[in-house]
């Protein structure tokens, strides 16, 4: 069968599994698109560590998917069918009783030169795709709810919020490390008698001194002299 070569006015992406080779240059990837991100949220969105995300690499029930532009990866998904992990961040419970069998979209994430150019809706068709083939009913992901882009990208897309779990913060009251200025009394001729300051005062006498240079008494002669 012929290859049919696309439009020259549009780009090819193809997706295919992730393999060993492609870790080191995912991970890269995953910093490059997440860098602006993390920097405006109070936890990390991702990628969390390079150890977890290798770890990854081994679990059966999560698959990592890349999405390439003539060998270049413009794309990255990664899923999960079951809640795995010490790091999960859902209740399995709260879906069971809703009769939800949820696809967990980990990662979604799409090089800043390809936003905007349909990377994104080919990467959440091929997800679709995943959830139907395998009898899940729902998409489930977690967005930072300052992450305005990707919360109007979704919305547009069906998806809702289904918890209200977000971070809280109290302004505590409090005080200066410092002291703040204080005002003191000028210098000043000091008078007989006037107290002075700790440091300024007359040296006080010893026990050497204090017995034998009493005003008008000798002192004491030696034994044997």
């Amino acid at each position: 069968m012929t290859k049919v070569a696309p439009p020259k006015d549009l780009l090819e992406v193809r997706v295919r599994r992730i393999h060993r080779r492609d870790l080191n240059r995912t991970w890269e990837f995953l910093k490059l698109v997440f860098r602006d991100v993390n920097r405006e949220t109070v936890e990390y969105q991702r990628p969390r560590s390079k150890r977890r995300f290798m770890e990854v690499y081994t679990s059966e029930w999560i698959e990592q998917l890349l999405y390439e532009v003539d060998g270049e990866i413009v794309g990255y998904s990664e899923c999960a069918f079951e809640a795995t992990g010490d790091d999960n961040w859902v209740n399995p419970r709260w879906f069971e009783k809703r009769g939800m069998r949820p696809l967990f979209v980990e990662e979604l994430a799409v090089h800043p030169d390809y936003q905007g150019r349909g990377v994104g809706s080919f990467m959440l068709d091929q997800l679709q795709h995943l959830a139907r083939t395998r009898g899940c009913t729902h998409l489930v992901l977690e967005v930072a709810e300052n992450n305005e882009a990707a919360l109007a990208w979704y919305r547009a897309r069906t998806f809702y919020k289904l918890d209200a779990a977000i971070f809280l913060a109290q302004k505590v009251p409090g005080e200066p490390d410092l002291l703040p200025p204080r005002r003191i009394k000028r210098r000043t001729k000091a008078t007989d008698g006037e107290a002075t300051s700790p440091n300024t005062g007359p040296m006080p006498a010893t026990p050497a001194t204090r017995g034998g240079a009493r005003k008008g008494r000798a002192p004491a002669a030696k034994k044997g002299s």
